[in-house]
């Protein structure tokens, strides 16, 4: 991954790059993926209680979420999968809390690990803006949350292929002598005129 780019304004510190183990970034990255599983925790308790699409063997769960450039300049944005009991979507989340700058019912092609897809645009005071792409919805045919995370899971694979190992070039050996030359060349007389 290219470094990311950041305001001065960002909660990000330091470069954005392929470090797994900056403590810094993963902590943005983990407390805005928490506000996001708590915001939908929250839709789903108060929002969709008694409607007949919840699937009661689901729960809210952030899948695979990771840090990826914004466009054209703009905050870098976490993404990954979201599961809750009535949808699935691939969901891009900006670093920070934005406003939604007219954008909530937008369409718009964005980039997704090797992939483009259409995203629509979102916003809630709690997460802020942030783009969905929905998998699936209804979740009905689900029939737990292990299912449905090896779902999200396969998805981010079909557009995260890992990099392949580097072939390991193979190593010569020497040509084999012709079988007469081998036997030939045990002969105590080998090589002598007959």
């Amino acid at each position: 991954m290219n470094s990311l780019r950041r305001s001065a304004s960002s909660p990000l510190q330091g470069d954005l790059t392929s470090s797994p183990a900056e403590p810094a970034l993963r902590c943005v990255l983990d407390m805005r993926v928490q506000t996001l599983v708590d915001f939908y925790r929250h839709v789903q308790t108060e929002r969709m209680v008694g409607i007949p699409l919840l699937n009661p063997a689901l729960c809210v769960e952030a899948v695979g979420f990771e840090w990826a450039e914004g466009e054209e300049g703009a905050e870098p944005v976490a993404e990954g999968v979201l599961i809750t009991p009535w949808f699935m979507s691939l969901l891009r989340l900006p670093s920070m809390n934005l406003p939604h700058g007219h954008r909530v019912g937008c369409k718009f092609v964005r980039n997704f690990g090797s992939e483009r897809f259409d995203f629509i645009g979102a916003h809630d005071p709690a997460i802020g803006y942030h783009e969905t792409c929905a998998l699936f919805s209804p979740m009905n045919g689900f029939t737990g949350q292990d299912l449905a995370r090896e779902t999200a899971q396969a998805s981010l694979a079909l557009v995260r292929p890992q990099p392949e190992p580097d072939a390991v070039p193979p190593v010569a050996a020497e040509p084999l002598p012709p079988r007469r030359g081998f036997f030939m060349a045990r002969r105590p007389d080998a090589g002598a005129s007959a």
